[in-house]
């Protein structure tokens, strides 16, 4: 069994009530934690930009035993510009399917596709969830072999189905997966997301060193983030050949820092209801920058 666990992937939203009614009354998922932050993270958790913003975990149980979504929400910005890199969200759901089969024409015998308020793609399927309903996300790949040589050979993720066109990896038949599917080009715009996954911390900076070897681009070194109230979380931010955000926390701080918070619901309200930047805008005249 892998010592490695696949976490999460990261959405930049900008408008966090829309966003709550998809994913909570569509999607039917759980609020899991939500926290503030007043300026920007350190491995640059909320994309490049300095700002105050906030984190929002979002899925269908916690974060240990789930593949769940951050969202994250950067005050000021209420759109960012979508590239090709993200291709959809899997889930299996027969209820979820039943519910929205009126509510899209994107239909086939045993699956539907939504689209959040942002427009990243979920892919619903008319079946019964064995374990967690979110079985993967699929991304874009412009070298099926290059891909297949960073994320088995060096992140050492199992390779579960292959052809020319697309790949299928994952650490563990029980966990999600990632798929990848062959592009002749990749923009990865403004929207572009990462994908997160937990290791024990005495592995973090072995393999950190094993991909700086190889050659592969290190975006973040070890570093030791702080969460105000929480546990500090060691991670390393990696890239694999397409540019594809991959972060890797330390197991033994995520696990503490990831716990339910039954007050996250009422945390994120309060924050809704305090953002005032759409009345400041329309006093100036102006709308939120849209990226």
């Amino acid at each position: 069994m892998s010592t490695k666990q696949s976490l999460h992937w990261v959405f930049k939203i900008g408008d966090r009530k829309r966003s709550l009614d998809f994913f909570k009354n569509v999607l039917q998922m759980n609020v899991l934690r939500h926290e503030e932050f007043k300026e920007g993270c350190d491995a640059a958790c909320n994309g490049p930009y300095d700002g105050k913003w906030s984190k929002t975990m979002i899925g269908y149980g916690p974060e240990d035993k789930h593949f769940v979504l951050e969202l994250t929400y950067n005050y000021g910005i209420s759109a960012y510009s979508a590239g090709n890199e993200f291709l959809g969200i899997h889930i299996n759901s027969k209820e979820i399917f039943k519910k929205v089969t009126e509510e899209s024409d994107n239909i086939t015998k045993e699956c539907i596709k939504i689209l959040s308020p942002d427009n990243y793609a979920f892919y619903i399927y008319n079946k019964d969830c064995v374990c967690d309903p979110i079985q993967g996300v699929s991304l874009a790949t412009t070298n099926i072999e290059k891909t297949k040589k960073f994320w088995n050979e060096i992140l050492g993720m199992k390779i579960l189905t292959q052809n020319d066109n697309e790949m299928k990896l994952s650490y563990d038949r029980t966990q999600s997966f990632v798929h990848f599917v062959k592009s002749e080009t990749i923009d990865r715009a403004e929207a572009y997301g990462r994908i997160a996954f937990s290791i024990p911390i005495v592995e973090l900076k072995p393999l950190e060193t094993k991909a700086k070897e190889a050659g592969y681009v290190i975006l973040t070194p070890f570093i030791t983030l702080e969460t105000p109230g929480k546990a500090d979380v060691s991670v390393v931010i990696f890239a694999d050949p397409d540019g594809h955000e991959i972060c890797f926390v330390g197991e033994e701080g995520f696990k503490d820092l990831s716990q339910v918070d039954p007050r996250s619901d009422q945390l994120l309200n309060e924050a809704i209801d305090a953002d005032k930047s759409d009345e400041w805008f329309a006093k100036k005249g102006k709308t939120k920058a849209t990226k």
